[in-house]
């Protein structure tokens, strides 16, 4: 049986290309891309220009947004202006009542002068007339009285309403503090059972990995007292066998030595 012929026959690239000849060139070559059309001066000037312009539908398009910004911008003037309007009329509003009060007591207070000035002509005149213009005093007098009582409730009010808010945020800042520290007594507490129970985990997990590792001693300990086991049986089977080959070896010697003999007796007969 002869071995197969695994030869491949090899070819240098550089001789099978020099063979082939040229490569015939499928695509333009420089000499086309240099001699290719260009456009004259005349033509890539009117290029420029046009672009300049931009197109028509473009510019018809920019001018429909305009309007359309144009007229939502009007729409949004009418309504900020119309706005402001009302807002004036309601100025206008209050200042005329404010100007109505004015004038109200502006008259009382004349009212109560010229009073004044009658009772005094009058005290000089008839009992009878200052009797009528001591009661108009008094009843203008109480009524200034009530007027001031009035003011001094109001003001009582407005004190005890600022004073019941001060107290009431007051209470409402003393409770979020507290509240505050309960949640940090509370987050306190968290972090130390957290602490405790990773504690109480790593000596577990200390005391399995230890009592692991004793078993896995006590295991390694029985395994070698196994092995001396097994090594000094063999020892001791292995010394048998040689004693018992030992013995076997003497008795064939034996023979042999007594056949020898009975050989050499015959011989000599």
């Amino acid at each position: 049986m002869g071995k197969r012929d695994n030869r491949v026959a090899y070819i240098n690239p550089i001789a099978a290309a020099r063979s082939r000849g040229p490569a015939q060139n499928a695509g333009p070559s420089i000499q086309d891309y240099l001699s290719r059309p260009r456009p004259t001066w005349e033509e890539l000037k009117e290029q420029l220009e046009k672009k300049k312009k931009g197109s028509r539908a473009l510019a018809d398009f920019e001018d429909k947004m305009n309007v359309k910004w144009r007229k939502e911008l009007a729409k949004n003037r009418e309504r900020l202006l119309g706005g402001s309007d009302k807002d004036k009329e309601k100025d206008k509003k209050a200042t005329d009542k404010e100007k109505e009060k004015e004038e109200k007591k502006e008259k009382k207070e004349k009212k109560k002068k010229e009073k004044k000035k009658s009772n005094r002509h009058s005290s000089s005149s008839s009992p009878s007339s200052s009797s009528s213009d001591s009661s108009s005093s008094s009843s203008s007098e109480s009524e200034d009285e009530d007027e001031k009582k009035s003011v001094k409730k109001k003001r009582k009010r407005k004190k005890s309403s600022a004073k019941r808010a001060s107290d009431s945020s007051d209470a409402e800042s003393d409770g979020e503090i507290k509240k505050k520290k309960r949640f940090k007594e509370e987050g306190d507490k968290d972090k130390e059972e957290k602490s405790r129970r990773r504690k109480r985990k790593a000596e577990r997990s200390y005391k399995d990995s230890s009592s692991e590792s004793s078993a896995e001693s006590e295991g390694e300990e029985a395994e070698a007292k196994k092995k001396k086991r097994s090594s000094e049986e063999k020892e001791k089977i292995t010394d048998k066998s040689k004693k018992k080959r030992k013995k076997k070896h003497k008795k064939h010697g034996r023979k042999k030595k007594k056949k020898a003999a009975s050989q050499s007796d015959s011989e000599l007969d």
